[in-house]
């Protein structure tokens, strides 16, 4: 099977910092590929090399087999590979529609938002990560598992083929954590695949298909 996403031979440096030497890395359709090391072993690093946030200086970045020049976050959007980060990258201020939908919201000839088309998306994403709330509230009156939720969401607007989750359990209770992991679990048999970075050993038991180990 060839995996979703391929990253081969990742060098990537920093002022007097080498973050990443010769790495490699893939997730495959409906697995769940954990990442896993000390602080300042580059997790972040490759992170955010995925998602199009840093370049690299060696090495190459395929998906579905095909070499890709992924230089901007929207770029691996729209090649189907969403981060969900530990600091949650949501507008508190606005409604979880419009961050759902944020920068694309659904607008007629003369310019006016179609409120109502943006709602019905919005409650079917919604549905799509078990979340039962009125897609006009404001996302800075959610809890961090509901916002979390939402981040997920979002992903899934994007028609997300991987889903990267940065320490995704760091703020929740373990009922929420339990809910985390249903979802995961329904994410993976719908073929999306999932990196997990987490230092939790015993969530890296009970979800990963394999571990990566990144060393300093």
């Amino acid at each position: 099977m060839t995996p979703l996403v391929e990253l081969v031979g990742i060098h990537k440096h920093f002022p007097g910092v080498y973050a990443l030497k010769g790495v490699d890395f893939e997730v495959r359709a409906g697995e769940v590929h954990a990442l896993v090391g000390e602080n300042g072993a580059g997790k972040s690093t490759m992170i955010k090399v995925a998602a199009g946030v840093h370049d690299f200086e060696e090495g190459s970045y395929r998906i579905e087999g095909q070499a890709v020049d992924i230089r901007h976050p929207r770029q691996a959007l729209d090649e189907g590979i969403a981060v969900v980060y530990q600091e949650l990258e949501l507008v508190l201020s606005l409604s979880v529609a419009e961050n759902l939908f944020f920068g694309r919201l659904p607008h007629d000839r003369g310019g006016r938002v179609r409120w109502g088309e943006l709602y019905d998306e919005s409650k079917k994403l919604l549905a799509e990560v078990g979340l039962e709330l009125d897609p006009k509230t404001k996302v800075g009156h959610l809890g961090v598992a509901a916002q979390q939720l939402v981040e997920i969401a979002r992903a899934l607007s994007f028609a997300a083929k991987v889903i990267i989750m940065d320490e995704p359990t760091s703020a929740l209770s373990p009922r929420e954590i339990e809910k985390l992991f249903v979802l995961i679990a329904r994410l993976k048999a719908r073929g999306v695949g999932l990196v997990y970075v987490s230092h939790k050993l015993d969530e890296i038991i009970a979800l990963a298909d394999r571990v990566t180990v990144l060393r300093d």
